[in-house]
């Protein structure tokens, strides 16, 4: 894994129907995510916060579609952005809404294949955000991020092209617990692998999440995790417009990024759909700037302990 990480703040709201995860990429900083990396030894360089111009609207045949051109705009930089940054180090994006995604990924995946490397996706998250512009009913195109990278149809001509699609063999969804039909049947036939909250609670998270990422390794492949805050249970983390309840408990949380640094195979992190004008006096934010660090090499027995009071 590599020591230095690059801190990019990706502040899109377009992708929600509810205002305020644009706020999130700061609320990270004041939580103190940058500090946290140096303790750990790490190299962190700020790359700031992206942002597009004015764009022109675009209407879908799909009436429900909104913000489509600015989603475009902002996939186009953000894959970009990925692209180059991956060269130099690990790109952690900071979220704004689940649609930085669509960028982030791909831009990964693009620089995987230049290394001649095989591109694994984790994606934490209650939603498979697997729809399609027909497909969903919502509009809200936070939910289409994973349909896009893995090349589903329906994207030509509204999305920026795909230098190459994920395999869908190489998505791992973790965490699911509302999943739409329309996206439940196109999950049946993808390749995709699923692991509901009901498979973690009958077998575990660490033996289900353990046996891809076996495959990672095995493969000598690269990984991208995709976390999204409401993966979390919202007792733990209520910062976020989209709760679901169910969801995975703070030691299932850090247990699943303490493997995942075991690994040495993650090349880049999203962390997504922080809305701070939700949380609790920053507990959301504190939470998982945690699990960063866990995800980074921070052992169990240095863990801090903090005071909610």
């Amino acid at each position: 894994m590599t020591r230095t990480c690059i801190l990019i703040g990706a502040p899109v709201e377009a992708g929600t129907g509810r205002r305020g995860a644009d706020m999130g990429a700061q609320a990270f900083r004041a939580a103190g995510l940058a500090d946290t990396l140096r303790d750990l030894g790490l190299e962190v360089r700020e790359r700031g916060s992206l942002s597009i111009g004015p764009v022109a609207h675009r209407t879908h045949p799909n009436p429900a579609i909104r913000d489509l051109a600015e989603i475009a705009a902002w996939t186009e930089l953000i894959e970009r952005t990925a692209y180059e940054t991956a060269a130099e180090g690990m790109p952690i994006f900071l979220g704004g809404d689940h649609s930085v995604a669509a960028g982030s990924i791909a831009g990964i995946n693009r620089r995987a294949v230049a290394d001649g490397r095989e591109l694994f996706v984790l994606w934490l998250d209650a939603h498979s955000d697997y729809h399609t512009l027909d497909s969903s009913e919502s509009g809200n195109l936070h939910g289409v991020p994973a349909a896009y990278v893995t090349g589903r149809p329906g994207f030509d001509g509204w999305f920026p092209p795909l230098a190459a699609p994920v395999k869908p063999e190489n998505v791992c969804m973790v965490g699911l617990r509302s999943v739409d039909p329309a996206e439940r049947s196109a999950l049946a036939g993808s390749g995709i692998t699923v692991h509901d909250m009901r498979s973690i609670d009958e077998n575990g998270i660490a033996g289900l999440v353990g046996g891809f990422l076996k495959r990672v390794v095995a493969r000598g492949g690269i990984l991208h995790v995709s976390l999204d805050v409401d993966f979390l249970d919202p007792e733990i983390a209520p910062g976020v417009g989209t709760t679901v309840p169910g969801g995975a408990t703070f030691r299932e949380a850090h247990l699943l990024m303490e493997m995942l640094h075991d690994t040495g195979c993650v090349r880049s992190l999203d962390v997504v759909e922080l809305n701070p004008f939700l949380d609790e006096r920053g507990r959301t934010a504190l939470l998982l700037v945690d699990l960063v660090a866990s995800l980074m090499g921070r052992r169990i027995l240095d863990r801090p302990t903090r005071s909610w009071s």
